[in-house]
């Protein structure tokens, strides 16, 4: 195969795989003979990058290696071809995120003290499942908490070869930086975080409030029982007398 060849077939590859190829995984794609020295894959890939300058789309090499992508300019003006909305992450989960990949290994309790807030664990369900981190090992302290890291994955979708490609972060305050830099879409604010305190209870009745100062105010810690309750939950008094006039009348 000459240079063009290898080229050609390089290119071809990595747009059939859409996903990034390593040397090693291109270099077995060509038959046995007709393989071409790793340094000439290498070489093929700089060539078809050089001709992709000005272009829409580009190569980019990640942690799992090689691939063919948009560029992030035309990334913006092709939205209308995905119909589906881009899943929208918090900054609570982006704070998370940032923590775990600057500071890894690191556990949920430590990620707290950071924060001052408690880690939801819906974050960390997402995060495992996006498959951005991962469990790698258990802190050697009383109750062994999970220890967190960064994954392959995390390094692909962020564009990144490894984690010394990570922008510099000072602190948490340096977010917006943070998030420009790596190309991260804006996110929700959190209105609310989660905490351990438990909700206020509803009072049913606001208006019933107690006619006189002398009587003991009436409060409504629960929610009536739906088993036991016949229709609407009302609220009464009764003496002695009304129990034996009800009797005699039933």
């Amino acid at each position: 195969m000459d240079e063009t060849e290898i080229k050609y077939f390089i290119e071809a590859a990595l747009l059939a795989a859409g996903r990034p190829l390593s040397v090693d995984q291109l270099h077995g794609l060509f038959d046995g003979r007709s393989a071409p020295p790793k340094p000439e894959i290498r070489k093929a890939i700089a060539s078809l990058v050089e001709e992709y300058e000005g272009r829409g789309v580009t190569i980019s090499e990640v942690a799992s290696g090689f691939r063919i992508q948009i560029t992030a300019a035309m990334a913006e003006r092709l939205q209308k071809l995905w119909e589906e909305r881009p899943p929208r992450y918090s900054r609570a989960l982006f704070e998370t995120l940032a923590l775990i990949a600057y500071r890894q290994p690191i556990t949920r309790g430590e990620i707290e003290d950071i924060r001052g807030v408690s880690v939801s664990p819906n974050i960390v369900r997402t995060l495992l499942e996006r498959d951005w981190v991962r469990i790698v090992g258990h802190r050697d302290v009383p109750g062994r908490p999970e220890m967190f890291g960064t994954t392959k994955g995390f390094l692909d979708y962020f564009g990144l070869k490894k984690l010394d490609d990570l922008p510099p972060l000072a602190d948490l305050s340096d977010w917006e930086s943070l998030r420009v830099q790596l190309n991260l879409p804006e996110v929700e604010e959190d209105l609310t975080e989660a905490t351990d305190a438990p909700p206020d209870v509803p009072v049913l009745y606001p208006e019933l409030e107690a006619e006189d100062a002398g009587e003991e105010e009436l409060l409504v810690s629960e929610w009536p029982d739906p088993v036991e309750s016949t229709g609407v939950a009302t609220l009464e008094t009764h003496d002695g007398n009304d129990d034996k006039d009800a009797s005699a009348n039933g």
